[in-house]
């Protein structure tokens, strides 16, 4: 089947319900003693956004042979992860944002006393699930090998630890207001942004059993489309509109960020992006058909408007 007729939208679509419903039975809502944070750690998790991290996990898990239900809580314990890093993104110390996802961000909703304590539950959260080893009370009927379950947790943690996404956030940070080269840019982004993106292609690969070349590949594949979705974003930042992205472009130039448009221009950066898609796409010719959504996924990074 060629990408041109793949039903991506749908595909989304079916993904992004199937994830939903997980989450809601991963993280239900309560009026017992947890009520406030669970309220407040909820709030963001189900605030919409793509799930892209968890549906590309799954993606993957097929990529290689496997089943996506074995990959299912791995998925939404990336997706809590993400959440947690996007609440305390927002925060006053951090990017200082009203807006996240079109709504008000968790910390001008509950204060940021508890916003903070939101996203260390969703963090802390995700370990509880990715640890968990009864299988089917998690509502997946197929065993994963304790090995493979170990590896993925290990692989997470140093994605979203100081090697990882914490410290991405602080190249930002120090980055910020400043000038920078390219390799420093590349490095923050692939660190940011690039190494959950990263986790998730790699752990679904991982869970589905597939082969080092396999796992390898498919890490290839989520380095450059990491990087690609970074630099979509910082384009986004000056093309974009609040009403397609849920908040108000700019952010990125009023605090002198490091970004590929500042840095490269516009049209390079366009350029670079094209190229990351173009090396990513490449990855995939030794999955056939069964890299379809992944190569749609590649092609949708560079065109999306949100």
């Amino acid at each position: 089947m060629p990408c041109e007729t793949f039903n991506l939208k749908e595909y989304l679509k079916k993904r992004r319900a199937l994830i939903e419903r997980a989450l809601e039975t991963y993280l239900p809502a309560s009026n017992g003693i947890y009520a406030t944070i669970l309220k407040a750690m909820r709030y963001s998790l189900f605030a919409g956004g793509k799930r892209l991290r968890p549906i590309l996990c799954l993606a993957a898990a097929e990529a290689v042979g496997g089943q996506k239900e074995t990959a299912l809580p791995v998925a939404c314990a990336l997706e809590m992860i993400h959440t947690y890093s996007l609440i305390h993104d927002d925060l006053p110390a951090m990017d200082d944002d009203d807006l996240r996802r079109g709504k008000p961000t968790n910390h001008k909703v509950f204060g940021e006393a508890i916003a903070i304590l939101a996203g260390d539950g969703l963090l802390t959260e995700a370990f509880s699930l990715l640890s968990h080893s009864d299988s089917e009370q998690l509502g997946v009927n197929i065993k994963v090998p304790a090995e493979r379950r170990l590896r993925v947790i290990h692989l997470i943690a140093q994605a979203a630890g100081y090697q990882g996404m914490v410290g991405g956030q602080v190249l930002d940070l120090e980055c910020t207001g400043r000038d920078v080269d390219l390799e420093t840019l590349s490095t923050l982004h692939q660190h940011k942004t690039g190494a959950l993106i990263r986790a998730a292609v790699k752990s679904g690969a991982i869970l589905g059993g597939g082969t080092e070349e396999q796992i390898e590949a498919l890490d290839q594949y989520a380095l450059q489309i990491g990087l690609a979705f970074q630099i979509k974003d910082d384009i986004l930042d000056i093309e974009g509109s609040v009403e397609e992205m849920g908040k108000a472009p700019g952010g990125d130039i009023a605090q002198r960020k490091s970004t590929y448009p500042r840095l490269l221009g516009l049209e390079k950066a366009k350029e670079k992006l094209r190229e990351c898609i173009k090396k990513a796409k490449e990855k995939l010719a030794p999955f056939g058909d069964k890299a379809l959504p992944l190569k749609a996924i590649a092609e949708y990074i560079e065109k999306r408007r949100k």
